[in-house]
């Protein structure tokens, strides 16, 4: 039975950094989804398989097969989707035989189902192309799917993904979940896509202390994180009752001691027992008070500490929460009006053509629609980057747009000098108060926007964002799910949901769009 396991894998960074310590991991005949915080070591855990990298200590046994699909498909001008299949030198050889030019040698080489067998496999992630069609022709998503049909040409024991899902379009993201919910194989899928973890037999959750593994797809693992928050809000309960008894204790013992050394210091004052006597009980006292006393410390440290520690965990295991200043957008204004609107990059070849669309109120309208249907050009042209040849655009109130590379932040300021820049009347308290409500505490908040992670800058943009006194009324985001672990996309979430002004929101994640509250869709098919 094919199998790949990892006993006691160890690994950090070339600056020394611990990243995998003491792993022990096995996979099957199964399709893992795997998750976790961004840099947690995911895509280095399937290179430790792949041997693109040695770990420090411990082992890798790959019994079987192996298909890798990296983040980025990189590819040369001259590159053809043969090359990419590894299949160039064996069409040549039937083409020569069409022609009745191959040698008797190379004819009883030739694979005569090789040509149905591509075309099957480019079926399976519904791409339309041919061996020749080159890549460079292709979109970044086209080539993902591309690369996907060559992984599935070479049928191999086990598929390696390293979200696959990224910077496809719909039609592309439904090509890659009805491929995996057909496939009998081993897989291993480093994702943040929940649809695309919905077609998992098992999650298998990685973090910086060790990896667990939760039989079941997305759902059945949000259900046992569930159970796990519950357990722990029962355990913070039964701490916090504990400490309160062990106060009152301790309470209660402290003032039977004072009553009993007030009654020794009364008898003392008359003078009926002798002075021998009274020094050994006050010696007494002071020695069982000493005891008791460190005694109670001891105990109610132990309190505190398993207060904390609860409280540590339901942290982790807790959805975040967001409260977000009012827009005051009224329901029947008019928030943006695009007019017989004709763009393009070449004006002689406009992607939109005659377009109209008005927002009115606070409503959530998701951008969808193929690659290249022109959809960043929309968000382009709202904004003003872009004007068009014909037709107006017209947006009625203030709003704030968040771009992949969220370039609304200065990379050289800190996020609190951010948002003093971006709120210039917003005293000390009220810009770290803010910061505070999307996580960015003490500290945290004093981070350089250029050192953060895709999930954070994210994050950080929508603190600097709704966190003044009253947030843009409309606000627009471009496919703000790419490349964010899930831990962000539900942070970003939370503040989405949060938020009561108008949203434009570009994006193929199903999941996400869901979860913020869409109201309205709005397909664009290019033309």
């Amino acid at each position: 039975m094919p199998s790949i396991t990892l006993s006691k894998i160890s690994w950090s960074t070339p600056d020394g950094h611990a990243l995998l310590s003491h792993l022990d991991l096995s996979f099957g005949r199964e399709r893992a989804g795997l998750v976790g915080r961004n840099g947690v070591g995911k895509t280095t855990l399937l290179k430790l398989i792949t041997g693109d990298l040695q770990p420090l200590s411990g082992t890798v046994s790959v019994d079987g097969s192996i298909g890798v699909l990296r983040q980025s498909v990189q590819v040369g001008a001259e590159e053809t989707v043969a090359s990419l299949f590894g299949i160039q030198d064996a069409l040549d050889i039937l083409r020569r035989a069409e022609c009745g030019e191959a040698e008797a040698d190379a004819l009883a080489d030739a694979d005569w189902t090789l040509e149905t067998r591509l075309a099957a496999a480019l079926a399976r992630v519904g791409l339309d192309a041919t061996a020749e069609t080159r890549l460079a022709a292709l979109s970044g998503g086209q080539r993902t799917r591309a690369a996907l049909a060559a992984l599935l040409f070479h049928e191999p024991d086990f598929l390696l993904l390293d979200e696959p899902t990224n910077n496809l379009d719909r039609e592309g993201r439904q090509a890659v979940l009805d491929m995996l919910s057909g496939w009998r194989a081993g897989a291993v899928v480093v994702s943040h896509d929940r649809e695309l973890l919905e077609c998992m037999d098992a999650i298998v959750e990685l973090t910086s202390l060790c990896a667990t593994r939760y039989g079941g797809n997305w759902s059945a693992y949000r259900e046992r994180k569930a159970l796990e928050l519950a357990a722990a809000q029962r355990q913070l309960s039964d701490a916090e009752r504990h400490a309160a008894d062990l106060a009152r204790s301790v309470q209660a013992v402290a003032e039977r001691k004072a009553r009993k050394d007030g009654a020794g210091k009364r008898k003392r004052a008359k003078g009926d027992i002798p002075r021998i006597m009274l020094g050994a009980m006050k010696e007494r006292s002071e020695v069982t008070g000493g005891v008791q006393a460190r005694l109670a410390e001891s105990r109610q440290a132990q309190a505190a500490e398993a207060m904390a520690t609860a409280r540590e965990r339901i942290e982790v295991l807790q959805p975040l929460t967001v409260a977000v200043p009012p827009t005051h957008l009224a329901a029947g204004k008019t928030v943006l009006k695009l007019d017989g609107v004709t763009a393009g990059y070449e004006p002689e070849r406009p992607i939109l053509r005659g377009f109209s669309v008005t927002i009115t109120g606070p409503e959530r309208i998701a951008v969808t629609g193929p690659n290249g249907s022109g959809k960043t050009m929309l968000l382009s042209l709202i904004t003003g980057q872009l004007l068009p040849s014909e037709g107006s655009v017209r947006v009625f109130t203030e709003f704030a747009m968040l771009d992949q590379r969220v370039s609304l932040l200065d990379a050289g300021l800190s996020i609190r000098d951010n948002f003093r820049r971006l709120h210039p009347e917003a005293n000390e308290n009220a810009c770290r108060a803010a910061l505070a409500r999307f996580m960015f505490r003490a500290d945290a908040a004093l981070q350089s926007a250029g050192s953060l992670s895709g999930g954070q800058l994210l994050r950080a943009g929508l603190a600097c964002v709704l966190g003044g006194a009253v947030p843009p009324p409309l606000l627009i985001l471009d496919e703000p799910t790419n490349h964010l672990d899930i831990d962000s996309i539900e942070a970003v979430e939370a503040g989405l949901r949060a938020y009561d002004g108008a949203l434009l929101v570009v994006s193929h994640d199903e999941a996400f769009l869901q979860a913020i509250g869409i109201t309205r869709g709005l397909e664009l098919s290019g033309t």
